[in-house]
């Protein structure tokens, strides 16, 4: 037993002997180099300020040749031990003065090579330093003098030094390896005995086993529980080879988050209840927000609370300010948050969309910040935070939530509910430093944001983006490798979701594209063989619309011969219709397509076709199925889902997507004609490329565009972030109860 103890204590002894003489093997010349270094500078220092002192007795001797009196002067001058000898050489290089030490071989030919710091010469009583200073009277060059130091002292230290390093090092080493066998022979064998049973599933010890020890048995479970997770995580996360469904994100969901509720908070809310005619109807707003986590909720069955907005939804909810829905269908709650006229206008309005939204997107649209604005962005925030709290109904719920008009949430809920994982999506770019440095109150955002437990963003460009404005502006430890950061004590974990849609589902019954093209170009008096793209949008200035129709001009321009054989039809829902820049915007829009139509227009023939109304979702899929080519070109976008809508209702593996290279999109679909949108002859020319690509083209293209939006779509995204969420949540659980084992323990001891 003794035996094997001894070898079991060189097994730690013998690396770190080996790993500790390496590095002193290494340390040590590096140590003396350095000390020479620093010695060397020291005498040319004292060369130098012992030259300045003798430049002006020496200046009047020289000329003098007096001879006794410079000698004198040297003299004095090697009362100091360091100083060997001295010398004074004229302009031919003869040495007229000098000490009795002055080396003969050393004579006036010395050629300094400072950057070595090396002595030049080498005497019998050792090495020497020398140095020269020039000697100068009314600009005459006189000579130059000679200073010669003695290095012994030098050589003598850097000897001490090693002996030095080396005894602190062999110290270190029989420290720590006493200090690591003592630890690992008390924990070692105990320990690794009943991790590895934990590890071989075995539920407690066998017979022939010695017991658990108490450290290790209440990690027991927790053990377990992470290589559940890890086990999970592999077989789920990186599974790409099965299609995620609803029905997979509720296993998911059972299995990771079992009894945990799930908090959506967002401005728009998935369904507004309208007074028409007929009496109240439900819609569902033009929203890429909306299209991406409605259907993440029908999953969830969690509750989404949002702005009320509707003419009717004061009328469609209970006492609570909630409602089931789809009306259909019910699979989660709506509760509606109530806003003031002035509350909208300044929150939303005001500091969202005339500051936040054009300062995210540069899209050349001056951002607006007013200090009456920034008040209710907080008031309402915190309105929606108090939302969330109440309808919390344990201290840990998952919050998701999502997008700019709720920077600061994360951060007052967390005051709140310490243990809730909040995660937030932050829809549209986020820009660089410089540009996110204009906001007044851009400190009091990155707090907000820094609330969250997750924080998403589509592209990983975007995530660098915060990173480095985080760094800039505020004081952090960032994480660059592992993509955290930690800010008052709370980590905060920042990660690319790159968001996209609901894949459709094949017993859905829909009419077919021939159908589709053939009534499209019927309800607008076209032929069936007419060319057709669209473009389907809100009528807002980073969409690249007015970009767009001059492409069209220009592809007219260009190819005459498609005049009256190509119709662009664009689907623009009118939006913030209450601010000046989309009022201007709107007009922009209907002067240039007026413009374009009287210069192309011929009989019945319009080349854009504007249609700025709402349209369900019913309708824009009929527009996409009916279209040859779809039109993405916005000027700058996080991801934008009308590409994936697109691709998803082609299900006939025809059509051409021209899309804008400043999409979150264009780093997934490659097999769009990616374009810049503000070169407008290069959108021209990939329209007509489009509009002309040989059939075999558009199905190797689309299918392969298909493929990769049917695999990763909207349950994908929401897994990945649930996954991370519940991967955290889990993590938190087992360092609390560590934490608490630890204490106890430590209070059983005291």
């Amino acid at each position: 037993m003794p035996i094997r103890l001894f070898r079991l204590s060189l097994r730690f002894v013998l690396p770190l002997a080996l790993v500790l003489g390496l590095f002193a093997y290494a340390v040590v010349p590096l140590v003396d180099n350095m000390t020479l270094h620093w010695f060397m500078r020291d005498l040319d220092a004292r060369s130098q300020s012992l030259a300045n002192a003798l430049q002006e007795p020496l200046q009047e001797y020289v000329p003098q040749h007096a001879e006794k009196k410079i000698n004198q002067l040297f003299e004095r001058s090697l009362r100091d031990e360091r100083l060997y000898a001295m010398g004074f050489c004229d302009p031919s290089g003869k040495l007229l003065y000098k000490t009795v030490t002055y080396p003969p071989s050393l004579g006036c030919n010395v050629r300094l090579k400072e950057e070595k710091m090396a002595p030049l010469v080498v005497v019998p009583q050792g090495s020497l330093h020398v140095s020269e200073s020039a000697l100068e009277n009314d600009g005459k060059y006189l000579g130059k003098l000679v200073l010669v130091h003695d290095m012994s002292f030098i050589e003598k230290r850097s000897a001490d030094t090693k002996k030095y390093i080396i005894v602190l090092f062999a110290m270190m080493a029989v420290v720590i390896s006493l200090i690591t066998v003592v630890v690992a022979h008390l924990s070692w064998r105990d320990w690794m005995s009943s991790v590895k049973s934990i590890l071989r599933g075995e539920i407690g010890p066998r017979p022939q086993q010695r017991p658990t020890p108490p450290e290790v048995r209440p990690l027991e479970g927790d053990l377990r529980v992470l290589l559940h997770e890890l086990n999970i995580e592999r077989r789920v996360r990186d599974d790409v080879t099965h299609l995620w469904t609803p029905e997979k994100l509720r296993t998911l969901l059972r299995e990771e988050l079992a009894g945990d509720e799930i908090l959506v908070v967002s401005n728009r809310e998935p369904y507004l209840h309208t007074r028409t005619r007929k009496g109240i109807e439900v819609q569902r707003p033009a929203s890429g927000l909306v299209t991406a986590v409605e259907p993440v909720m029908r999953a969830c069955s969690g509750t989404w609370i949002a702005h009320g907005s509707g003419s009717a939804d004061r009328e469609s909810v209970d006492r609570n300010d909630r409602v089931p829905v789809p009306p259909s269908n019910p699979s989660y709650t709506l509760r509606r948050v109530w806003l003031t006229k002035e509350e909208e206008q300044g929150y939303y309005y005001g500091f969202a969309n005339e500051g936040l939204w054009p300062l995210c997107h540069i899209a050349h649209v001056r951002p607006v910040f007013r200090s009456s604005d920034w008040d209710q962005y907080v008031t309402v925030n915190q309105r929606f935070a108090d939302a969330v709290i109440k309808e919390a109904h344990t201290d840990d719920p998952v919050v998701l939530v999502q997008d700019y008009h709720f920077a600061l949430l994360p951060r007052m809920v967390r005051d709140v509910l310490p243990k809730a994982t909040i995660i937030t999506f932050w829809h549209i770019p986020w820009p660089n430093p410089e540009s996110f440095g204009i906001c007044p109150w851009r400190e009091e955002i990155l707090e907000g944001l820094l609330g969250s437990t997750i924080l998403g963003f589509h592209t990983p460009f975007h995530c660098k983006n915060f990173m480095e404005t985080v760094d800039r502006y505020l004081e952090t430890r960032i994480e660059s490798e592992t993509s955290t950061i930690s800010y008052g004590g709370k980590l905060t974990q920042v990660e690319p979701y790159p968001i996209s849609i609901a894949w459709p589902e094949p017993n859905i019954i829909q009419p077919s594209v021939a159908e589709c093209r053939a009534s499209i170009r019927e309800e607008h008096g076209m032929p069936l063989d007419q060319l057709l793209a669209v473009g389907v949008d809100r009528l807002d200035y980073t969409k690249g619309i007015v970009e767009r129709f001059q492409a069209v001009e220009r592809m007219l321009e260009l190819h005459p011969h498609l005049v009256g054989k190509f119709t662009m039809i664009q689907i623009a829902a009118p939006t913030r219709s209450s601010l000046d820049e989309y009022q201007n915007f709107e007009a922009r829009v209907r002067m240039l397509v007026q413009r374009i139509n009287s210069r192309f227009s011929s009989g019945n023939y319009q080349p854009i076709i504007l249609k700025a109304e709402h349209h369900d979702a019913q309708q824009v899929n009929r527009y996409y199925r009916a279209a040859d080519v779809c039109m993405v070109t916005s000027l700058h976008d996080g991801m934008n889902l009308v590409a994936k809508e697109f691709i998803a209702a082609r299900d006939d593996d025809r059509g051409v997507l021209v899309l804008s290279q400043f999409t979150g999109a264009a780093r997934e679909l490659h097999e769009a004609l990616v374009v810049n949108p503000y070169h407008i002859e290069q959108s021209a020319d990939a329209l007509y490329r489009a509009i002309t690509m040989p059939e075999i083209e558009q199905r190797e293209r689309m299918r392969s565009m298909r493929a990769l939006v049917k695999d990763f779509n909207i349950y994908r995204w929401a897994g990945r972030m649930l996954l991370d969420a519940a991967r955290l949540r889990q993590r938190e659980r087992i360092t609390t109860k560590i934490r608490s084992h630890s204490r106890k323990s430590l209070r059983r001891v005291v």
